[in-house]
């Protein structure tokens, strides 16, 4: 019987892809549990057969069901031809190419990646690699207004962010400004174009960047477009910039238009396939970062918006503004949109679900949030992984330390709570991608959902968590201290299911750092030279104990403690 597994691989993106110049990274799933090694065979396209040079693939980990083979292989013209032979421990053997699978080389045939064309996946802001974000929603920060936040820099620069994220600023009715009004104007409760002018430039005097939030999926129903529609009718020249079912115009109960989510009547759906609209959009993109400097864009309900806008989006914007850094609001797995052609990264809540299963909840193992964590980075490019805003919290979901309070193992979860926030914290300045915080939580807010993850920041030092902001101080200085924290690659080290713990290794050229999290009441034991083995000692970078081999070195973990060596 000829032997067959499970593989899966596509010559496109995130499964091939340009990791730099002359480099193609590829990316193939193989069947968890089979023991198989995985090597790739590769020439120039144009080469005849038999002059492919074969490359073992590294065995990044399991994501479960599958395992994750990745290479990178090196073409000097960009024109590439590879397939991939697979053998388990017993001698069994199968070539994979993109006819299937097959004992026979020629019959699995090759697969093509006919040109490495200017790789424009590539091509993120110089800067967002060492971001550091901080959303804030303007209305609950600092006295309510652009001056308060900026008053504020000071505050945010000795935190150690320096990226600031701000929920809508434009002008709108609401509290929360999604249902913008005119996207010309600063909402007069806010202030004005000049004090964001202001703000953008004492932010960039202390090294912070400045992003706002895009709603280009829906206006509010005081735009002035709409209002026309209700005026006018089907004799309104914009009645095409919405999606009108009938006429007149109903708005309550039931809008006879599409709106944002379910019959939100004062957020009716923009039709961005409309030429008018979607130049409209785009040109208010560009007044903003032209009149006051801003930095970047988060696009609000970017996943329900016609990708061609975002495409024509992207080209222009980065056209005149290299340097902007682009993100979208997409709140399920947004690699689609993160293949290089629209936005620079996303808000990655599959991750934080994943965090807020096995830190808040401790509903699942360590064995399962590292498949997790495996999986979610395996569905992006690398350029998009880097790019992610990884986030605890938002002004969409509770407050993660009240979430940890609520869940969590045990009589005393409640009293843990903090202590496996500061876990959280700890993954999340460890990980990659762009850690953000959203405001108060390095301070120990709390708060179910809307509305009440948006209440007025503390400020008063007896209601703050000192030191829950000390633990983000101390390790945002950490990650910009050491580049490998940043820009390093991933990689499991250990989980170990019974007691509660995840190790993983943050790598580069020249550095190598060893995380370890022990999400459990239990002191744990590990031996460090399973990590080292290549030197004597070992530091531990939050206590600045170094560690010396004196044939095994031992070190203990204390309850829902983590360990940083170097």
């Amino acid at each position: 019987m000829p032997t067959h597994w499970f593989v899966y691989h596509t010559s496109e993106d995130p499964f091939a892809y340009p990791a730099g110049p002359g480099c193609l990274k590829l990316r193939l799933f193989v069947q968890n549990g089979c023991g198989l090694s995985c090597t790739v065979l590769h020439s120039d396209r144009y080469d005849p057969p038999g002059r492919e040079v074969p490359q073992t693939m590294e065995v990044v980990g399991s994501a479960g069901a599958y395992e994750i083979h990745e290479a990178i292989i090196r073409t000097e013209t960009g024109k590439c031809r590879y397939l991939f032979y697979l053998k388990n421990t017993a001698g069994e053997y199968q070539w994979y190419g993109e006819r299937g699978m097959s004992e026979n080389r020629e019959w699995a045939g090759s697969f093509q990646y006919a040109y490495m064309h200017r790789p424009k996946a590539l091509e993120l802001p110089s800067w967002s690699g060492d971001a550091i974000v901080y959303q804030i929603y303007p209305s609950s920060f600092n006295n309510g207004t652009l001056k308060g936040i900026t008053a504020k820099l000071p505050y945010l620069h000795a935190l150690g962010v320096n990226v600031v994220y701000m929920t809508p600023i434009f002008e709108s009715p609401s509290e929360h400004k999604y249902n913008t009004t005119d996207y010309y104007t600063i909402d007069p409760a806010f202030g004005s174009t000049e004090d964001l002018r202001e703000l953008v430039l004492q932010a960039h005097l202390q090294g912070i960047r400045v992003m706002l939030d895009a709603v280009f999926n829906h206006s509010g129903d005081t735009f002035f477009a709409f209002r026309d529609v209700l005026g006018q009718g089907e004799n309104s020249r914009y009645r095409d910039w919405f999606h009108i079912h009938s006429f007149p115009v109903v708005q309550q109960p039931v809008p006879s238009y599409e709106t944002f989510a379910k019959a939100e009547y004062h957020m009716p759906k923009l039709n961005m396939n409309h030429p008018e609209v979607a130049d409209y959009m785009i040109e208010v993109a560009k007044y903003w970062v032209r009149e006051t400097g801003i930095d970047g864009w988060r696009l609000d309900v970017a996943n329900e918006v016609d990708p061609l806008f975002w495409r024509r989006f992207r080209s222009e914007l980065k056209a005149e503004f290299p340097e902007l850094l682009i993100i979208g609001e997409v709140m399920h797995a947004s690699g689609p949109w993160l293949r290089g052609d629209q936005f620079d990264g996303g808000m990655n809540y599959v991750l934080r679900d994943a965090i807020l299963e096995f830190f808040a909840e401790q509903s699942v193992g360590p064995a399962r949030f590292m498949e997790q964590l495996l999986h979610t980075e395996a569905l992006c490019n690398d350029q998009a992984n880097s790019a992610m805003f990884q986030l605890l919290g938002s002004h969409d979901t509770l407050r993660f330390l009240t979430a940890c309070k609520e869940g969590g193992r045990g009589w005393d979860h409640e009293q843990t709570g903090i202590r496996r926030m500061m876990l959280a914290v700890f993954f999340q300045m460890t990980y990659i991608g762009m850690p953000m915080i959203y405001y108060g939580d390095e301070v120990g807010m709390e708060g179910a959902t809307d509305p009440h993850c948006r209440k007025p920041m503390l400020w008063r030092e007896e209601e703050q968590q000192a030191g829950l902001y000390e633990w983000y101080r101390r390790l945002i200085a950490l990650r910009k201290e050491h580049a490998v924290l940043r820009t390093g690659s991933f990689r499991p080290w250990f989980t170990d299911e019974a007691r509660g713990v995840i190790g993983y290794v943050r790598r580069s050229e020249q550095e190598r750092v060893g995380l370890v999290i022990n999400n459990s009441p239990n002191t744990y034991q590990i031996a460090v030279d399973s990590f080292r083995s290549d030197t004597n000692a070992v530091t531990d970078l939050l206590s600045g104990v170094t560690l010396r081999n004196s044939g095994r070195m031992l070190v203990e973990v204390e309850p829902f403690g983590c360990l940083m060596l170097r």
